[in-house]
């Protein structure tokens, strides 16, 4: 075996690792990689809450979420480049996931609001960032209280102008696509006046597996091992055609027509067609298909060009 052959043998074990729960180790350079972001994050932070609070407190609309999270981004390695025009008001965007990172990217492009799970209000600094960026918080298993959550949305969409659901309900491999859950959708039954639907692909190039935080990774280590990571890595945010929901009534028709234009886009970029995400228990060893999986981590590192 050759030294790039078996440097690419120890990558994949690695991603491996990381998806099945064992984080692998940090070492010195990455560490200090890790603490040089972390600091200017705060350092961001630092900045940006007092402006956001004071252009609050005079009843302005704060660009300092964006602005800030559009700047995580980079400091965390993402390139982020914009395709097609984001709509800048009354927008419902619908977009697959494949990091936390997405957020930052959207954001950070957009300025959108965000529809998030309800933990997420009770994870560390996280949850409140979340609350300063008029994030949605939804409790999916509470059914009764579904009523009170499109409520919710509908006056976040008339403040904020825009909210970004991700309706795989869980993030990929960057390299594939869930079925479109449409629970969050039923705020378009009926859409409100004037807004719009525009699908969003979030395309990471061939490093997504890499990036994306699968199988039994836990928040803290795929965080840690992004800020650790060596360089950048190109994100493009495709900002696809809109379409009024009006043209396809019902929230089951609404998510089909997304997922198709997101398909059609991602199986461009691969230049091929687009599988079924393989599952998170494959992803972390516990699949009869794990070949397979390791077949995608192996692809996952070729260059993003």
């Amino acid at each position: 075996m050759t030294a790039r052959a078996e440097a690419a043998a120890a990558r994949v074990a690695a991603r491996a690792d990381a998806a099945a729960g064992r984080p692998p180790p940090i070492n010195r350079l990455g560490w200090i990689r890790l603490w040089t972001r972390v600091a200017l994050l705060a350092v961001s932070l630092l900045f940006a809450i007092p402006l956001h609070y004071l252009w609050r407190f005079v009843r302005l609309s704060s660009p300092w979420p964006r602005l800030f999270l559009g700047t995580a981004a980079r400091i965390c390695g993402a390139r982020v480049r914009v395709v097609g025009v984001p709509l800048k008001r009354d927008v419902f965007y619908i977009s697959n996931h494949v990091s936390w990172v997405d957020i930052c990217a959207i954001a950070g492009a957009s300025g959108t609001a965000f529809v998030a799970k309800a933990e997420i209000r009770e994870a560390p600094v996280v949850g409140w960032l979340a609350t300063l960026n008029r994030t949605v918080f939804v409790a999916r298993e509470d059914r009764l209280g579904v009523a009170e959550q499109i409520n919710a949305l509908r006056e976040t969409l008339a403040e904020n102008w825009s909210v970004t659901v991700f309706p795989e309900g869980t993030t990929t491999d960057g390299r594939s696509l869930l079925p479109f859950k449409t629970s969050m959708l039923k705020v378009l039954e009926p859409p409100p006046p004037g807004v719009m639907v525009q699908p969003v692909l979030l395309d990471y190039g061939p490093v997504g597996a890499d990036i994306a935080w699968i199988g039994e990774e836990s928040g803290k280590a795929n965080a840690m091992r992004l800020l650790a990571r060596k360089g950048g890595f190109r994100v493009a945010v495709h900002f696809l055609e809109p379409f009024y929901p009006r043209d396809f009534p019902g929230r089951k028709a609404i998510a089909a027509e997304s997922k198709r234009r997101i398909e059609v886009a991602l199986s461009v970029v691969m230049c091929g067609p687009v599988p079924l995400f393989i599952g998170h228990d494959v992803w972390a060893g516990k699949g009869p298909t794990l070949p397979a999986a390791l077949d995608i981590k192996d692809h996952a590192r070729a260059p993003n060009g």
